[in-house]
């Protein structure tokens, strides 16, 4: 759930912007540098990792961990600005069948709009997160209707939680594609050794 402050920029999806792959570049500098060997590696995820993806401007980071350990998580990133999500489902998160451990920053009031996302690297919520990532970039249809289902959305749902609640089973229907997809091209999560459009530590 957005901290107050966030809940000014209400719903907006827009055209992707060619400056978001920097900005995430930078985000993930900062929490390599803040993060130290504990982050694996740091994926940039969601609809602005897609290029040509309309999107809230709104980066999604993933950082890949060994295991999800508040506290060994929460007091770096808050002595920089990151402000823990608190609610259940910022905190565990139903991805295939299991139940995934997790915890979601926001970032610094005033900062650059962002998500962080600390999961464990082998759990099946990093798998479905970069599955979304790989096939919208690969299926150009796909992309063009997701891009296009988000805007009309925006158009006549301001609230954010509604937008996200609405939404929500309609990813379920566009990953059932992403599955397909991934069946038929042999896909697999990219390893801490052979990503790219990543940045890694410790590998």
């Amino acid at each position: 759930m957005p901290f107050p402050d966030e809940f000014a920029h209400g719903v907006v999806v827009a055209d992707y912007q060619p400056q978001w792959p920097e900005q995430f570049e930078q985000l993930a500098a900062q929490l390599l540098d803040t993060l130290g060997t504990a982050a694996l590696a740091v994926d940039h995820v969601g609809s602005t990792s897609v290029p040509g993806l309309a999107a809230k401007d709104c980066i999604d980071v993933q950082v890949r961990v060994a295991s999800v350990d508040e506290e060994r998580f929460v007091p770096p990133l808050a002595a920089i600005g990151f402000r823990c999500r608190p609610e259940p489902w910022n905190r565990c998160e139903v991805s295939a069948g299991h139940e995934c451990g997790k915890l979601v920053f926001a970032p610094p009031i005033g900062a650059r709009r962002c998500n962080v996302h600390i999961r464990r690297s082998d759990g099946p919520n990093t798998r479905y997160a970069l599955l979304f990532r790989d096939y919208l970039r690969a299926d150009e249809r796909a992309r063009r209707g997701w891009g296009a289902f988000k805007q009309r959305l925006a158009l006549n749902v301001t609230d954010l939680m509604d937008y996200g609640q609405i939404k929500a089973p309609a990813t379920e229907v566009l990953m059932a594609g992403a599955e397909r997809w991934a069946e038929e091209t042999g896909w697999q999560v990219p390893s801490l050794r052979a990503v790219t459009g990543v940045a890694e530590r410790g590998t």
